[in-house]
Parts: structure tokens; C-alpha cells; sequence
């Protein structure tokens, strides 16, 4: 597969180009940037002593090249990239956090046209750990309290992580409640007893701190806690390889790196 990067300079970025590059059954096609970006004219490959060919480009028209574009940016530069992409009939994999209700609409109408698998979270050991937690919840349903602890970089602009959002739905879910009614996004002052039933979130942002996630379930005289954590964004990349090789025969739907997994 021909596999297209944005934000070709970024942590994230760099580590998708490097996966690619080493992955038997991907090519590495597109490298895109933001306008303003320092890398613009240079090779994709050039951070790591490599001459790949493919020169990072600021033109989205060059999606038409790839099979498939690997997206961890922002929101507004992804359902830019998403706009391009149906016109090329280009699939996503879309890594990137932090989208609103409607952004997130706009994209399952966008996967009508062509394929996406859309993740929080791309590293099949977290994906590995939803399933943990729908478990969980089923048997820990009663007499149990569940609070989402995330830590990340000091870089990360959204808060809570899309992981830990996605724990909580998970969650909520097995309860058969929408997350948005039992949620405790914040603590502060004298909030009272801690209500049943509720999903608490706790938020650390500091250093260089890959992710780290833990879900407690806090009962009487025990605490279950089932967590994850990151040494390394290669998690993220070498998942989302995994999503895009998932695509191949697919001409549109919206995936979740579940599927992908259970593939």
C-alpha cells in the first residue's frame, strides 16, 4: 500500500515515517506539513540519515497519490486532509484526539464514501485493554466506584485523553448509560459526597510522559485497577500500519482499531 503521512515534522509523524519505512507490505508515498512548517522541500527520510525520495510537501493535492493517508494532527487539519481524501478516494487512519460531537459526525458521513478506521488510541495493547474493561464493568457493575486516571507530555492540548474518554464510554456502556450523564470531568472546592453510579477523571500534564491510563474500581476494603502505559509512540505507529493494511480490501466504512484487532 502507498501510505501518505501529515504532520510529516512532528514527534508523531516521524514515527509513522519510520514505521512505514520499515514495514514490508507499505510504501511511503505522500509526506505533508502544515504551510509554515521548517521541513518543507526536505526529504521524509532526511531525520534519520535516509533519502526516501518522497520530499515533504505542503500540497494536499499530492493525496492522490496515496493509498492510504495516516493522519495524528489536530482537528482542524485532519477534516481538512478528510475533505481531500474523499475527493481522491483516499482512506484515513485517524489517530487524532480532541474532536467535537459534530467533527465526529462529520466523519462517520465522510466513511459512507470511503474507508476509516478512527481510534483514540492506535497501540493494540490498549485496544486489548478496552476489552479488559467491558469485562470489568459487567462484573463489577454494583458496589464498586470507577475513577480514569490519564497522564501525558506537557505538549497534549486536550484533556481527558481520547483513551480515557473512550474507557469511560466503554464503560458507560456495559451500564447501559451515556457517559456525558454519569461523568465527574472535574473536583474542586466542597463538592460533596461523591455520587453512585458516576464516572470520575483525573488529568496529569507534564514532561515527557508517553500516556499513562488507569481505570480503579474502588469498592470496600479492595481496589481493582487495570492500566496501561506507553515507553514509546512506536505503539502508535506500528498499530496504525496494522489499521491501514486492515483497509486494503475495504471501499468505505468506519473502522475502530477493535476491528481491526479482531480481523
Amino acid at each position: 500500500m502507498r501510505i501518505a503521512i501529515s504532520g510529516a515534522n512532528g514527534r508523531m509523524g516521524r514515527m509513522l515515517i519510520e514505521a512505514v519505512l520499515q514495514h514490508p507490505d507499505l510504501t511511503l508515498a505522500v509526506a505533508i506539513d502544515h504551510a509554515g512548517s521548517p521541513s518543507l522541500g526536505q526529504d521524509a527520510g532526511a531525520f534519520l540519515g535516509q533519502q526516501t525520495g518522497v520530499t515533504i510537501s505542503a500540497d494536499i493535492e499530492q493525496l492522490q497519490y496515496a493509498d492510504c493517508l495516516i493522519d495524528f494532527t489536530r482537528p482542524e487539519g485532519t477534516l481538512h486532509y478528510l475533505e481531500a481524501c474523499k475527493r481522491f478516494g483516499t482512506k484515513m487512519v485517524i489517530g487524532t484526539t480532541g474532536f467535537s460531537t459534530e467533527e465526529k459526525q462529520t466523519i462517520e458521513k465522510a466513511a459512507e464514501q470511503i474507508a476509516i478506521v478512527f481510534a483514540p488510541n492506535m497501540s493494540v495493547g490498549v485496544n486489548a485493554t478496552l476489552k479488559l474493561l467491558a469485562l470489568a464493568a459487567q462484573l463489577l457493575n454494583t458496589g464498586y466506584d470507577v475513577e480514569i486516571f490519564e497522564a501525558h507530555h506537557r505538549h497534549k492540548v486536550d484533556a481527558p485523553s481520547g483513551t480515557a474518554l473512550i474507557m469511560g464510554e466503554v464503560i458507560a456502556n456495559e451500564w447501559g448509560k451515556n457517559l456525558n450523564d454519569i461523568a465527574d470531568w472535574a473536583r474542586h472546592g466542597h463538592t460533596g459526597a461523591r455520587e453512585e453510579g458516576h464516572i470520575g477523571f483525573s488529568v496529569v500534564r507534564g514532561g515527557d510522559i508517553i500516556g499513562d491510563h488507569t481505570v480503579m474500581f474502588c469498592g470496600t476494603g479492595e481496589r481493582i485497577e487495570i492500566s496501561h502505559k506507553s515507553s514509546s509512540r512506536s505503539t502508535y505507529a506500528q498499530g496504525s500500519c496494522r489499521a491501514a493494511l486492515f483497509l486494503k480490501d475495504k471501499a468505505n466504512g468506519l473502522f475502530s482499531m477493535s476491528d481491526v484487532i479482531s480481523a
